[in-house]
């Protein structure tokens, strides 16, 4: 009756066990993005139990034809391999819940920062080189273009946009993908760090931006703020949906959510909804269903570790990326930029933004960054999309 003779033969599945309770300690304890970490891993722990229980549908079943999952419908999934099935069939291989979260991300985003200092935008755009440095290296590693482009996003600190990367060129890579994009981002505290500390000096840490708006004021001011944030997402969309159509999914829904918000109380409700009652109840399913791809038999593997790998490069070339950016952005100007700027340019916004800030403000107590930094981090989400956009077009 109990499961205790299951585990005894199946070893793997303790070890999966262990990595669960670990990343549930980061989230609890460390607080590591706990939206994320948390639901992750209790995931990882509902579907690496015995078979008995992972055929009642706690583990997730990989779409192939020995399994017979192929051509039914969620009505036969849910009543041959359960629940967990059918919702991760119904609402993360369909693509249905990357583009809501970007709704509520976009609800939650202020462009104004990126708007009173568009010069930084550049930078987001630069941390963009860890998804084509890993995937250039995953090619020469002998994997498809399709599945290194679904590993390269990994760099774009993006959960979201690498699971709606995946689901479209590497459907069956999207477990350990998922995993390391979210991994990646809970960990974000501590890998820009690392980055910055091989990096930057110390000169470079302690630019205080203000100094440098006050030595080298904006020629221009923008006279209604609140006009230009309504305009901003209807032209921008406009923009990349004629440049780059297959980012719509995603891009168009960050910037409808975007727009909502700024409209104000005309849209509070459609606002409310995106940021609580939709954003949520995403977050939640994200975060079980992917948890519940990582069985033993398909994360301990050697490609598997080796996504795992190139992922935490992907992130460090994009965070490194960025800073280098900047730095060579400083040579040719007199207006110093604080590289700290640079490394937000990867997705994980606001995460990059705070942890910026924070090590600014450790070296100098006075050198408050946090609204130039989200520029950067800003501007590095609708990249990151727009770059899943350009690979999805040229490879699916």
């Amino acid at each position: 009756m109990t499961a205790i003779g299951e585990m005894v033969e199946q070893p793997s599945s303790l070890i999966m066990i262990l990595i669960s309770l670990i990343m549930m300690y980061l989230g609890v304890i460390k607080r590591f993005e706990p939206l994320l970490l948390i639901p992750i891993s209790f995931g990882i722990l509902l579907a690496n139990f015995p078979t008995e229980l992972a055929s009642s549908g706690m583990a997730v079943v990989p779409a192939t034809d020995e399994n017979g999952i192929l051509g039914k419908t969620l009505l036969e999934i849910s009543k041959e391999f359960g629940i967990m099935n059918m919702l991760y069939y119904a609402l993360i291989k369909s693509g249905l819940l990357p583009p809501l979260i970007f709704l509520g991300v976009g609800a939650l985003t202020d462009f104004g920062p990126l708007l009173r200092n568009l010069r930084l935008a550049f930078f987001g755009a630069a941390a963009q080189i860890g998804i084509f440095s890993v995937l250039i290296a995953a090619v020469s590693m002998g994997y498809t273009l399709q599945e290194a482009a679904a590993l390269g996003i990994i760099g774009g600190a993006d959960g979201p946009t690498a699971i709606y990367t995946a689901i479209t060129l590497a459907d069956h890579l999207l477990g350990p993908i998922a995993i390391a994009a979210y991994s990646y981002m809970a960990l974000v505290p501590i890998i820009i760090p690392f980055v910055v500390k091989i990096t930057m000096t110390k000169k470079e840490l302690l630019i205080n931006m203000k100094e440098q708006d006050k030595k080298y004021p904006p020629k221009h001011e923008i006279k209604n703020m609140r006009m230009l944030k309504i305009l901003f997402p209807i032209f921008l969309g406009i923009l990349i949906f004629i440049l780059v159509p297959s980012s719509i999914p995603l891009v168009g829904m960050l910037l409808f959510g975007n727009l909502i918000k700024e409209i104000g109380s005309d849209t509070k409700r459609l606002f409310n909804a995106a940021t609580d009652t939709i954003m949520n109840t995403a977050t939640i399913f994200l975060g079980l269903l992917i948890g519940a791809t990582m069985t033993a038999d398909t994360f301990l593997q050697k490609d598997t570790l080796l996504i795992v790998l190139g992922g935490f490069l992907a992130f460090c070339i994009s965070i490194a990326g960025g800073i280098f950016a900047v730095k060579i952005y400083n040579l040719f100007s007199k207006k110093k930029i604080n590289p700290l700027i640079g490394a937000t340019g990867l997705s994980a916004v606001p995460m990059a933004s705070r942890v910026a800030n924070e090590i600014a403000t450790k070296h100098d107590p006075s050198n408050h960054l946090l609204q130039y930094a989200m520029s950067s981090n800003i501007s590095g989400v609708i990249g990151s999309a727009v770059a899943a956009g350009v690979l999805i077009s040229f490879l699916s």
